[in-house]
């Protein structure tokens, strides 16, 4: 077990707070746009597209820390450590491309989305570019990096095609709803701190305390997302809320509600495409229902276990700062209450 590091005076209140980690991120956004150059100028262009339209670079920050959770002073980020955080940033970018052709997406990230741009056929294979891109980085970076992108991007792809699935399918069961969430968003995020631990030579109990950290932040990330969805404003979101509703993705509040007491009315309104005001009436039964505490109960129960999968580490900063991550996670959570 690894020896707990001795707390340091300074407490930070992110990731983006850690010592070191502006200049770590800075250094992903040089090696993100470096490493995503072709000789095609037109392939770079689009390949840069949403690289260039920003983004909180969440999964590079934790790969950073997760390298830096023995330290109790952190420093710049080591150079393998930006590699690997990139590497997972491009497979990030790369499903986003993907997943906007097969949702016919308009916009990501406020402004205009690569198929809408240039066309479907064009940011598939961009998308495509992004991952082999990503997969040459992990494999400079050791087989088992190399391995494990791999086995990622198949779980990635398997966790949306069960929600392709259950697409308008108002008997999804809870289970089906967390293996797919599993795949699409968690298994990401513990990819990011299993890499930022290996490259960083840590013991395997570390290892495999921030791989269970990422795991389980992710879920409760998007447990916290699906939820916002139905009881947050297009103010608080930033974008139309009730947008899961329409496209016939049915999360874990609505799967509990139409399990509940509402679900016979639920079931006359969901089931197939629905205008604005079926939305809106769905979402004020979803909103009225148990189904609301119960999977807030959820998100705080996989938040927990990300916690407790910190408790070996000891205190270092980055351990702080990884706690820290899931308080303002359960305050994104309370705000939108």
């Amino acid at each position: 077990m690894a020896e707990p590091v001795s707390p340091t005076p300074e407490r930070v209140t992110s990731l983006l707070d850690l010592p070191g980690m502006a200049d770590g991120l800075a250094r992903t956004e040089d090696e993100l746009r470096k490493v995503v150059e072709s000789d095609e100028p037109f392939l770079t262009e689009v390949a840069r597209h949403l690289i260039d339209a920003g983004g909180k670079r969440v999964r590079p920050a934790l790969c950073i820390t997760a390298s830096q959770v023995l330290e109790a002073d952190p420093g710049p980020a080591d150079y393998d450590v930006v590699r690997g955080g990139v590497a997972v940033e491009l497979v990030h970018q790369g499903s986003l491309y993907h997943d906007d052709v097969m949702d016919g997406a308009e916009t990501r990230r406020t402004v205009q989305s690569v198929n809408a741009r240039w066309g479907n056929l064009e940011a598939i294979l961009a998308g495509d570019y992004l991952l082999a891109r990503a997969s040459e980085i992990a494999a400079d970076l050791g087989t088992e990096v190399a391995g494990l992108l791999a086995s990622t991007i198949a779980e990635l792809c398997e966790g949306q095609v069960r929600e392709l699935r259950h697409a308008f399918d108002v008997d999804r069961t809870e289970d089906a709803y967390l293996a797919s969430i599993a795949g699409k968003t968690a298994s990401l995020l513990a990819t990011a701190g299993r890499i930022g631990a290996l490259v960083a030579g840590h013991p395997r109990d570390v290892v495999e305390a921030v791989t269970d950290f990422g795991h389980h932040y992710g879920m409760a990330f998007q447990v916290v997302d699906d939820l916002l969805d139905v009881v947050a404003t297009d103010e608080q979101l930033g974008k139309p809320a009730g947008n899961d509703l329409v496209e016939g993705t049915y999360t874990l509040p609505v799967i509990r509600a139409l399990a509940g007491p509402s679900g016979d009315e639920l079931r006359g309104l969901l089931g197939g495409p629905i205008d604005d005001a079926t939305r809106d009436r769905v979402r004020d039964v979803v909103r009225d229902d148990a189904a609301i505490a119960a999977t807030r109960t959820t998100a705080t129960d996989s938040l927990g276990q990300a916690v407790g999968a910190l408790d070996a580490l000891g205190d270092s900063p980055a351990v702080a700062t990884l706690r820290t991550t899931c308080d303002l996670l359960l305050e994104r959570l309370d705000s939108a209450g």
